[in-house]
C-alpha cells in the first residue's frame, strides 16, 4: 500500500534536443556531453540525423565521422536518426510527431536552417517551448546573408543559451534579442575524447619528436578566421632561438593551404612544422592533444566558444588563446589572452610559456582548474533549472 503522507515526485518533463550526434560531425561531441549530463536529471530523447547537408555545403568533407563510434547509450535518452537534409516530410513528421515538452535545438550552421525551421516552427504550434543554444552567434566567415537567416530561425525560438557573456552581448545587439530571454550556462569540457584506458598512439615516436623538445597544437578545420597565418608569422620569431619547437596543425583545410605553405617556405619552418590536413577521426583525436605541450587558439575572430578549447581542458593542457568571442573564458590567468592578429605578443607569450621557470606548470594547473569549473555537473543542473522556468516548473 502506498504512503499517502508521503509528497508525489513530480515527473520530470520530456526534452527533445535537437542536433547531431556522433557519429557524425558537427557538433556532435557536445551534443553527447549534452545529453548524458542532463539525460541523468530529466527525460531526454534526441533527433539526430541520417544524411546532415550535402557535400558541396561543407568544405570539411563528408559527414561520416565513424564507423566505430560508441553506441546511443553512451549519452543516455533515446536517439531518433531519420532527419535528412533532402525530405521536408521527415522534417514535418519530426516536428509534429515527436513526443516532448520542450525543444531545445542546438545551432551552429546556417546549412540546417531550413529543417530547423520546421521542426522549431512545429513545436511552437504545438504550443511547446523552445530553447535554442547558440553556438555560433554570427557566421565565422563573415556572412551578413547567413545572420540574416539565422535570425529568421531565431524568431521561432522562446529562449536561447550562449556559452558566455560576450556572446550575450553579440547575440542580444545583433538580432535585437531582449538579454533577459538569453542564458548563459558554459561549455563543457569534452571528454569524450579522453580514452580511459590511457591507450594512445604515440604520435611524438612517429613524428621523431623527442621527449625533451615542445609541441604546440593548433588543432581542428583549417578556415581563414583561425589566425594561422598569425600563429606561422610567431613560430618563426620562436623557432630562431628556441631549435627544440615542433608546431602541430591537424585538421581538414576548408580553402586553399597554398597561402600557408608559402608562409612556411618564406620563413623556412618546413622541418618544424606537422601537418596533418585532413580530418581527424574521433577515435584519433586524443593522440594529438595528448602529444601537446601547449594548445594554440590563435583566432582573428569568434562568435562562439570552442570545442578545441574545451578539449585541451578536459586533457589538461596549457591554453593561449586570443580576445575574441568566448576564449577569455577558457583561462583563469588573464596573461594567456592575446590581442587578435598580433605576431610578436603571441611570440612573446610563446617565449614566457616555453623559457620561464614554472610558467607552462602553472599554465597546466590553470587548465586542470577550469576543467572543474566547467564540469558537467553544473551545467546539467544549470540546463534542467532552465528548462523547468520555461515550462513553468517549480525549480
Amino acid at each position: 500500500m502506498n504512503d499517502a503522507s508521503q509528497p508525489t515526485r513530480p515527473v520530470e518533463p520530456l526534452v527533445v534536443v535537437l542536433g547531431s550526434f556522433p557519429p557524425l560531425k558537427g557538433i556532435s561531441p557536445y551534443c553527447a556531453a549534452l545529453a548524458q549530463a542532463v539525460s541523468r536529471r530529466v527525460r531526454l530523447h534526441c533527433l539526430s540525423f541520417k544524411r546532415l547537408y550535402p557535400r558541396f555545403l561543407y568544405p570539411g568533407g563528408a559527414s561520416a565521422e565513424s564507423a566505430n563510434a560508441p553506441d546511443d547509450g553512451q549519452w543516455g535518452g533515446s536517439v531518433t536518426r531519420k532527419l535528412t537534409w533532402y525530405n521536408p516530410l521527415g522534417w514535418l513528421a519530426a516536428g509534429l510527431g515527436t513526443p516532448g515538452d520542450l525543444l531545445h535545438a542546438q545551432w551552429w550552421t546556417v546549412a540546417l536552417a531550413p529543417i530547423y525551421a520546421v521542426i522549431c516552427g512545429c513545436f511552437r504550434l504545438r504550443g511547446k517551448p523552445v530553447i535554442v543554444t547558440v553556438h555560433n552567434t554570427s557566421h565565422h566567415e563573415g556572412s551578413r546573408l547567413a545572420d540574416r537567416i539565422s535570425g529568421w530561425v531565431f524568431r521561432l525560438a522562446t529562449g536561447f543559451v550562449v556559452h558566455a557573456e560576450s556572446n550575450a552581448a553579440e547575440l542580444s545587439r545583433q538580432y535585437r534579442i531582449a538579454r533577459e530571454k538569453i542564458t548563459v550556462i558554459p561549455h563543457g569540457t569534452l571528454d569524450l575524447f579522453v580514452k580511459p584506458n590511457g591507450e594512445y598512439a604515440d604520435l611524438r615516436q612517429r613524428l621523431g619528436i623527442s621527449a625533451e623538445e615542445s609541441v604546440i597544437l593548433i588543432f581542428g578545420a583549417i578556415r581563414s578566421y583561425k589566425g594561422i597565418d598569425t600563429a606561422l608569422e610567431a613560430f618563426a620569431e620562436l623557432v630562431g632561438s628556441h631549435p627544440g619547437m615542433h608546431l602541430l596543425i591537424a585538421g581538414k583545410s576548408w580553402g586553399s593551404w597554398k597561402p600557408y605553405r608559402e608562409l612556411i617556405d618564406r620563413f623556412g619552418l618546413a622541418h618544424r612544422i606537422h601537418l596533418h590536413l585532413d580530418y581527424v577521426p574521433s577515435e584519433e583525436v586524443g593522440d594529438y592533444f595528448q602529444a601537446a605541450d601547449l594548445v594554440l587558439l590563435p583566432y582573428q575572430r569568434f562568435g562562439s566558444q570552442s570545442g578545441v578549447g574545451a578539449t585541451a581542458l578536459a586533457f589538461g593542457k596549457p591554453l593561449l588563446v586570443t580576445n575574441v568571442g568566448g576564449l577569455p573564458d577558457l583561462v583563469g590567468d588573464k596573461t594567456s589572452i592575446l590581442p587578435p592578429g598580433d605576431a610578436p605578443a603571441l611570440a612573446a607569450a610563446l617565449r614566457r610559456a616555453f623559457t620561464e621557470p614554472g610558467r607552462l606548470e602553472c599554465m597546466r594547473e590553470d587548465a586542470e582548474e577550469m576543467a572543474k569549473k566547467y564540469s558537467w555537473a553544473g551545467i546539467a543542473e544549470q540546463t534542467r533549472a532552465l528548462y523547468l522556468e520555461a515550462l513553468g516548473m517549480e525549480v
